[in-house]
């Protein structure tokens, strides 16, 4: 199972069963996860038992497996029962047996066949459209709008990558926030570790990951979660470059006709239009012909660029001296939240991997692997050639740089010391510890490590007053 279908099944997998139920009244639903969710034994035994009338014995269902792949059949049940595709029956006097649950069953069958009016797989329009997009239109809006996204979280607007569709809208920078990939400190964004990640995977990983974030985000503004899943699902069904009619929208799914512009998964072109065009990240989103490389590289790839990006364009020295063959803006600002560049052609970029520069991504929280990983799945293709890809002393070094920072941690404070008495030492320790500012101790010498004096120097003078008062 690809990581964007891992994510989305993780979502499904927390769902009531009535949500379950309402979902599977959608044949688009229905043979979305089917062909999504599902690794080949499950379809094989959803097949099978799809059109037979009565329930199947499980000794039956044992005989199509080879005895040596009970695992791969325990772990295919498991998965169906889990979405709530199979059940167990036992009747008085009967063996155990399997049956699809309904709606499901009942949907599928409808979608493979073609049957029914229950226009789950949209609506094409059929008016006569003067200015009809066409899939190389559609498909420099998506990366106009996605690579505005990534732009944004890396914080590539200061080297010129722009988002020709319009600046983010406050709902997006939200989206992205709430869901751990930037964080906002004043007017800068930062990007995280998980954001970082995430600029690493593929772009329908990307897109998956956005869209659970924005599931886990719409009830929140009050929108029908099964209106939503119904309408991401009945995305991956349509045609790329077919306008589709609004007409049999909820008011929950229009609102999302709005939202999904913005990452430039639907486009239109403006807001009272009565029809709508999926673009490729929408109509990839239940198959796996959308699983491409992160950034620029895989859209490219994505769009069938001949571009070299997606053959590797990172050139690292054992000296540590980097060259990108990239003319991409997202691409340099992904290099530069680790890697300080000094030297910028019409096609090339020059720079080097320092302790600093490293350091100042490690603090971000990208780690020390994940630089390694993109350096490694972006290594220019003679890089490739070598053994090891990436010359060993960087990859030690990138480590090297990580661990030192894991190893030692300087602390700002204030050392107090010389005391007298274990009494007199205990009790402003445990102040310390109580009020949160304690960092070190050593009770054998009687000393103690704070953040914050003044609190502390508050208590000692109460305590001496004390003492005096006492005396």
């Amino acid at each position: 199972m690809s990581t964007s279908s891992i994510r989305s099944f993780e979502y499904l997998e927390s769902l009531p069963g009535t949500v379950f139920n309402r979902l599977y009244r959608q044949p688009s639903t229905a043979l979305a996860i089917f062909r999504r969710m599902l690794p080949h034994l499950a379809k094989s035994f959803v097949m099978a038992i799809l059109y037979i009338p009565c329930p199947l014995p499980v000794t039956d269902l044992e005989t199509w497996v080879r005895p040596g792949s009970r695992r791969e059949q325990d772990t295919a049940v498991d998965l169906l029962e889990r979405l709530q595709i199979l059940k167990r029956t036992a009747e008085p006097g009967k063996p155990r047996s399997y049956i699809l649950t309904n709606p499901f069953a009942a949907s599928l069958r409808l979608a493979l066949t073609g049957a029914g009016n229950h226009k789950s797989f949209g609506v094409p329009s059929n008016a006569q459209l003067e200015d009809q997009m066409t899939i190389s239109q559609l498909d420099e809006f998506a990366r106009s709008q996605w690579e505005g996204v990534l732009g944004y979280m890396v914080g590539s607007t200061a080297i010129g990558l722009s988002n020709e569709g319009g600046a983010l809208s406050p709902s997006v920078k939200h989206l992205l926030q709430y869901g751990g990939l930037v964080e906002v400190k004043g007017r800068n964004v930062d990007i995280t570790q998980d954001g970082f990640a995430f600029v690493l995977q593929e772009v329908n990983a990307q897109v998956w990951t956005i869209l659970v974030l924005y599931l886990e985000n719409a009830e929140q503004l009050g929108m029908d979660r099964v209106d939503v899943l119904s309408f991401l699902f009945m995305l991956g069904s349509l045609e790329l470059g077919q306008s589709y009619s609004k007409a049999n929208l909820t008011e929950t799914q229009l609102q999302m006709l709005l939202d999904l512009r913005d990452f430039g998964i639907i486009y239109q072109d403006n807001p009272e239009s009565d029809h709508y065009y999926p673009t490729r990240l929408a109509t990839t989103l239940t198959s796996d012909a959308g699983a491409l490389r992160s950034a620029s590289a895989g859209f490219d790839s994505a769009l069938g660029s001949s571009s070299t990006d997606d053959k590797g364009f990172v050139v690292i020295e054992t000296n540590y001296r980097l060259y990108a063959y990239t003319s991409s803006p997202l691409q340099i600002a992904i290099l530069t939240l680790f890697a300080r560049l000094s030297t910028r052609y019409p096609n090339m970029v020059a720079g080097k991997l320092t302790r600093e520069s490293v350091r100042r991504a490690i603090n971000m929280g990208i780690t020390g692997d994940q630089i390694i990983d993109f350096l490694y799945t972006h290594a220019h293709s003679q890089m490739r050639k070598n053994p090891n890809v990436l010359p060993p002393t960087v990859v030690d070094q990138i480590r090297l740089w990580q661990i030192e920072g894991e190893r030692m941690k300087s602390t700002a404070g204030f050392l107090f010391k010389d005391f007298l008495s274990e009494k007199e030492y205990e009790g402003p320790c445990q102040y310390a510890r109580d009020i949160g500012v304690l960092v070190w101790h050593n009770d054998a010498r009687r000393m103690f490590f704070v953040t914050r004096h003044e609190q502390v120097a508050a208590y000692l003078k109460s305590q001496k007053e004390r003492r005096r008062e006492g005396g």
